[in-house]
């Protein structure tokens, strides 16, 4: 399913006022993903989107929308996108609805047959008509993917959706935006800073820092790294931790708790030979690394580079 390439950044640089803003940037986006695009404030994501709508000029490289480039064919790599940068604006005396007819007006082909199916999509049917003032944050977000979504676009491209939402509206931005990607089989790029919803949300994610993009994995073996950590929690710390020690591992003490990185295959062989030792056990636990952890990992290692 996600092997398509519908974004593609090859070596994009910005330079602004003789200082190199981003450097050197690549990365593809795949056809029914939801890409994150993570780092912290000042990293160099905003100005990546922007180079990417077209409102801001590449200095070097080049980035193609459906092979497209927006360097020299803007106009046709654009038609596919559909983009919120930093906050959807409405006319908030209008109703949705009237907002969305604005918007049609400007893009030949908009049905209204387009314009229920997207506002049901977005979940929006039943306060289509009522004024945008009226609004929650969370129901104005939706209301902006959905504009930014009337033209079929083959690429979405979000900068920070979730941002000023309370965690009910994070949660429905979250699911409307894994819809899309799975029934729509759209491209989604989602800028963020926000590391937990990111590991939710996403299927890939690049990290970026100072400009450069550090690395990009799926979720899932970004977290998982090959090894695990686990808990050991023993009436005998100090006999459980001989013989942990004794196995070549490194034991660190945790909330009452011995913990060491080990290979699953090695937790029966150290449980056995506690309970050969008669340590009682407790609990064994598996500790898992959030993204938050391995996010800080990758970004104190390049800053300590």
């Amino acid at each position: 399913m996600m092997n398509e390439v519908a974004v593609k950044l090859t070596n994009v640089s910005k330079e602004i006022k003789g200082k190199q803003i981003i450097k050197g940037v690549s990365f593809e986006v795949y056809k029914g993903e939801v890409f994150g695009f993570l780092g912290p404030n000042g990293a160099g994501k905003t100005t990546t989107i922007r180079m990417m709508v077209g409102l801001m000029g590449i200095t070097s490289g080049d980035i193609f929308i459906e092979g497209a480039s927006i360097k020299t064919d803007y106009e046709k790599a654009v038609s596919q996108v559909g983009a919120i940068v930093e906050n959807p604006e409405m006319y908030k005396f209008l109703t949705g609805y009237q907002n969305l007819m604005q918007y049609a007006r400007m893009v030949p082909g908009v049905t209204e047959d387009r314009l229920a199916e997207v506002i049901e999509l977005v979940g929006l049917t039943d306060r289509i008509k009522e004024k945008v003032k009226t609004y929650s944050l969370g129901m104005r977000q939706r209301l902006g993917i959905a504009q930014a979504l009337l033209h079929k676009p083959k690429v979405l491209i979000l900068d920070e959706p979730t941002n000023g939402l309370d965690p009910a509206g994070i949660r429905e931005i979250r699911d409307y935006l894994r819809k899309l990607a799975r029934v729509e089989q759209m491209a989604i790029v989602v800028s963020s800073h926000l590391l937990s919803e990111m590991e939710l949300m996403c299927d890939r994610i690049g990290i970026i820092q100072q400009g450069e993009l550090l690395d990009i994995q799926s979720v899932r073996d970004f977290i998982q790294d090959g090894v695990s950590s686990y808990q050991f929690k023993v009436a005998q710390m100090d006999a459980a931790r001989e013989i942990l020690d004794s196995a070549g591992l490194t034991v660190t003490e945790v909330e009452g708790t011995l913990q060491v990185v080990l290979e699953k295959e090695r937790v029966p062989e150290i449980v056995a030979s506690m309970v050969a030792n008669k340590i009682a056990i407790f609990e064994v636990k598996e500790v898992t690394k959030t993204l938050e952890d391995k996010f800080l990992e990758k970004t104190s290692q390049k800053r300590g580079a």
